[in-house]
């Protein structure tokens, strides 16, 4: 007799029969852990793995806070807890109430070793970091042909400048031989002619589907490629040898194409603003070496012969019209003066002791006779309006304006 029952109904069965087995209830299981998460609710996703085999676990909240240490990925531990299925999605896996630590996985300390030697060789120096191109002609994608990875970058690239060309060689990247291909793919793409920066990545997983990434092969010949590189190996959470070697790493695959291409909108901002700036400046400078050369140029008219013996002959008709002008005041103080004193002389000559009522005896040859004892016996006696012919009739001396004297 058959039944016909429901993917809920038969996951349901699954998970009672699981946990009505005494001997999956209380189970103490030992492995490496890969692959792990901590989500935000504080609830722990990972996987439990041996050298053959893995199982999915959960380690809820409430169990998750009583742990003395911090799982992560190649952490060697032992789980305490019981078995059962996930109806939802039909998932086996372990549910775990304890976790105590065993030490490291094989895997993570190959992991730590070659770091350690890699690091000491100077492949991780930020001294050998180049910064990125800032318009590259093209951008080289080592992944994978069929992954999310090449989507994503493509789409973001696109978007933000459809100019930018994109070169895929496509690359294992995950299992036997993805190291060689992938070393061989950044060797490929870094002697293309046009190629400016790499980015090589691959979508999240566990330590062992990223180890690809972690191969000594792959790592050196990320930090000898001739061309900047940009490490998008997994989620943001995942750290791999590449990204150390790399020149920039990437979060995310759509996080490393908005490194490698910039956004046109953004340059052509960048290249208005410069232009703009270019323009004034140079519109400042050519203001300024204008008012240069005018200046040059009025000292060039000033020193110009022509210019010069202007300004000479203005200064020299300048001095000679001062020259003329003190002369003419001289001239005129002393015409003045002499004025002055021709009108003195005139007041005190003969003239005006005639005009004063006086009169000016002369003997008859024109001798002025000044004193009565000279008197001739004729004389002239000079006056205001004529002369009149006088003869002496007597003379008396002494002070005409006072006593007489005898007479002669």
């Amino acid at each position: 007799m058959s039944w016909t029952l429901t993917v809920t109904d038969l996951n349901e069965y699954v998970r009672r029969s699981l946990a009505g087995d005494p001997m999956l209830r209380d189970i103490s299981l030992q492995g490496e852990i890969s692959n792990f998460k901590r989500h935000v609710s504080g609830h722990l996703y990972f996987s439990l793995k041996d050298d053959q085999a893995r199982i999915q676990c959960v380690m809820f909240r409430q169990d998750a806070m009583t742990l003395s240490f911090s799982p992560a990925d190649g952490s060697r531990v032992t789980l305490r807890g019981s078995v059962s299925l996930y109806t939802p999605s039909g998932s086996y896996q372990f549910y775990a109430r304890e976790m105590t630590e065993d030490g490291l996985g094989a895997l993570y300390v190959r992991f730590e070793q070659l770091k350690k030697r890699l690091t000491q060789e100077g492949l991780f120096d930020e001294s050998r970091k180049r910064p990125l191109p800032l318009l590259p002609r093209i951008v080289g994608v080592v992944t994978s042909r069929t992954g999310a990875v090449i989507h994503d970058i493509a789409q973001v690239a696109r978007r933000r400048n459809p100019g930018v060309q994109l070169l895929l060689r496509p690359a294992l990247v995950q299992g036997e031989g993805a190291a060689a291909d992938v070393a061989a793919g950044i060797g490929e793409l870094s002697r293309v002619p046009g190629v400016d920066v790499l980015i090589i990545g691959r979508g999240g997983g566990s330590l062992e589907d990223l180890w690809a990434f972690n191969e000594e092969i792959v790592v050196r010949a990320v930090a000898a490629c001739p061309v900047p590189v940009i490490s998008a190996v997994g989620h943001e959470t995942d750290v791999t040898l590449s990204d150390f070697a790399a020149d920039v790493r990437a979060a995310t695959p759509s996080v490393a194409a908005e490194l490698a291409v910039q956004d046109r909108s953004v340059l052509d901002a960048m290249v208005e603003g410069l232009l703009s700036r270019l323009f004034r400046n140079a519109h400042e400078a050519l203001l300024l070496k204008a008012a240069q050369v005018s200046a040059l140029e009025k000292r060039m008219a000033l020193c110009h012969p022509v210019t010069r013996l202007n300004a000479q002959q203005a200064a020299v008709r300048e001095y000679m019209l001062r020259l003329h002008q003190r002369m003419w005041e001289a001239l005129d103080e002393k015409k003045a003066a002499l004025q002055k004193l021709e009108s003195a002389l005139q007041g005190l000559g003969p003239e005006g002791v005639l005009r004063r009522g006086y009169v000016i005896a002369l003997s008859l040859d024109g001798t002025p006779v000044t004193r009565a004892a000279q008197a001739p016996e004729e004389m002239r006696l000079l006056m205001q309006d004529g002369t009149v012919r006088v003869r002496t009739i007597s003379k008396e001396m002494g002070d005409p304006f006072g006593g007489k004297d005898k007479e002669l």
